[in-house]
């Protein structure tokens, strides 16, 4: 027998557990399908009408469409950031190098009430002066979020830089690359897979972002998230019930898809 291989009494303890952790999420299927036009159980009839109101209504879709617009730009830019200063800071070596990660890695730790109001009147400074990158604007959303996913990119590149032999930099070095020459033809290419997992975790953390958007939007700049707050806030429009199952469903397959990879890559290798 396979000691690596759980027992039934264990498969079943962790299959129950499982069960009840996604209680919540099982939860809101029913829901979504309520005829009623608050969050309620059905009572005996289903009806789609959720749905076709998420479907139908154009803030839904427009805050959709702001919210991808706000999450790539600030994991783009987050990720520009992030591996500009790990570079730096794995190429350089500086005295202070501890220092100043731990200045970028500070809206990790602080408290978000404090970042989200720091944010909150740096923006509205800024829109004494233009109107691009300013409270409630969608330029000073993606900077706001910037700044607080900063922090994961940069945990996820240097665990990435650690990986990096550094007698390869050495050696473009002693042959006379430049240093444009040794970021873009060495580095950058053994950071690949740190860069799509920094992209996509910062994507993930952008996307999920609801405290500071609280504070930095008012009616202009709507996203998802400030969307579905602002149902369960106002109205509890079982819309939202809706839009939980059908993130739900996106994310569930691409979890099965990716156990699916994984599963084929290992009885191949096997």
């Amino acid at each position: 027998m396979n000691r690596l291989r759980p027992g039934l009494v264990a498969t079943l303890l962790a299959s129950l557990v499982a069960l009840f952790l996604l209680m919540p999420l099982i939860a809101v299927v029913p829901v979504s399908f309520t005829a009623r036009r608050y969050l309620s159980l059905p009572d005996g009839h289903w009806s789609w009408r959720h749905y076709e109101a998420l479907f139908s209504d154009p803030d839904w879709g427009h805050s959709l469409l702001t919210s991808l617009q706000v999450d790539l730009l600030a994991s783009l830019l987050a990720v520009i950031l992030a591996t500009a200063f790990c570079i730096g800071i794995w190429m350089l070596r500086p005295r202070l190098a501890g220092l100043m990660t731990g200045v970028v890695l500070l809206p990790m730790v602080a408290p978000p009430v404090v970042s989200s109001l720091t944010l909150y009147f740096f923006l509205t400074r800024l829109s004494q002066w233009n109107s691009i990158i300013a409270y409630d604007k969608l330029g000073g959303v993606v900077v706001a979020h910037m700044v607080m996913i900063v922090p994961y990119a940069v945990v996820v590149l240097m665990v990435a830089l650690s990986q990096v032999d550094r007698r390869m930099d050495l050696a473009a070095q002693s042959m006379g690359a430049s240093v444009p020459r040794r970021i873009f033809g060495v580095i950058l290419p053994n950071l690949r897979f740190g860069l799509l997992g920094a992209f996509f975790l910062c994507f993930l953390l952008s996307w999920d972002e609801i405290g500071v958007t609280l504070f930095v939007t008012s009616v202009e700049t709507i996203t998802l998230p400030r969307r579905m707050w602002m149902g369960l806030r106002d109205n509890v429009d079982p819309a939202i019930a809706a839009l939980s199952v059908i993130l739900i469903l996106i994310v569930t397959v691409i979890v099965v898809l990716r156990a699916l990879i994984l599963l084929r890559r290992a009885r191949k290798a096997g």
